[in-house]
């Protein structure tokens, strides 16, 4: 018998559309709504993923019935970057199955911008470090023709470069011409803080400090100067102090 082929396409694509729609709606109720009834009512934990790369913390809380969510990125220097350090609802709540758990990731440490600091005087690029959140580093000093004394010659971090908040910028100040001298003030007597702070006024810094013991002075005195008051050097040199300290008690312990 002759199988008429137009009446067989007939049959068959219905057949196929019918077969089709049929596997679509298996898989749903498979993978979809079966374990949805199967879970409903249902509770789990919500694992605990703070400190964890951002990849495993989503697996761990998919394995545990939930869907992970990351809601935002915030700078956080107690965490790497990419690892989450704020998850809601919190570790070990009880949830219903399928609920979201939303996580904020570390960007890691803020960094901030290095402001551009030649030609300023140390208090200047003090005040201006701080205000971007960053610190004065090592001070050297060396002779410049075009640059006025007790100002920045250089910076060792380029203007404008980012670096972690709290940083140290170390720079480079003028002495002044080669040929010019500067007089030391006098801080013999004074407090080894009093000294510090008339010597960098002046233009100098505490070079090494060496204690000595002294019964008629007060602790932290200074007693001696090298360069001496009135000597002339170049600005910025660096003035080595002796300080007078308290003697140390050589008493028998109990007695």
């Amino acid at each position: 018998m002759k199988i008429d082929k137009g009446k067989l396409k007939k049959i068959l694509i219905p057949a196929g559309i019918v077969f089709g729609i049929l596997f679509i709606l298996y898989i749903v109720m498979d993978n979809i709504v079966m374990p949805w009834y199967v879970q409903a009512g249902k509770t789990t934990k919500v694992p605990d993923t703070v400190g964890m790369p951002a990849d495993q913390a989503k697996k761990e809380i998919a394995t545990a019935g939930l869907k992970p969510i990351i809601s935002e990125y915030k700078t956080d220097k107690r965490y790497a970057t990419g690892t989450v350090i704020v998850q809601n609802p919190a570790a070990e709540s009880v949830v219903k199955f399928g609920r979201g758990v939303y996580l904020t990731i570390s960007g890691g440490e803020e960094l901030v911008e290095v402001p551009y600091l030649r030609g300023k005087s140390l208090r200047e690029a003090a005040f201006n470090l701080e205000r971007y959140g960053l610190k004065l580093g090592e001070i050297t000093y060396e002779p410049s023709d075009e640059i006025f004394a007790n100002t920045i010659i250089r910076q060792a971090v380029a203007p404008n470069s980012k670096v972690k908040s709290g940083s140290h910028i170390d720079v480079v100040v003028s002495q002044g011409k080669a040929s010019d001298k500067h007089v030391v003030p006098d801080v013999t007597l004074k407090t080894l803080a009093e000294a510090e702070k008339i010597l960098a006024d002046g233009g100098f810094r505490i070079g090494k400090v060496t204690y000595t013991v002294n019964k008629d002075l007060l602790p932290n005195t200074v007693l001696e100067q090298t360069p001496k008051a009135a000597d002339q050097v170049a600005f910025g040199q660096s003035i080595d102090l002796v300080v007078a300290q308290k003697e140390e008690s050589s008493g028998t312990p109990g007695k």
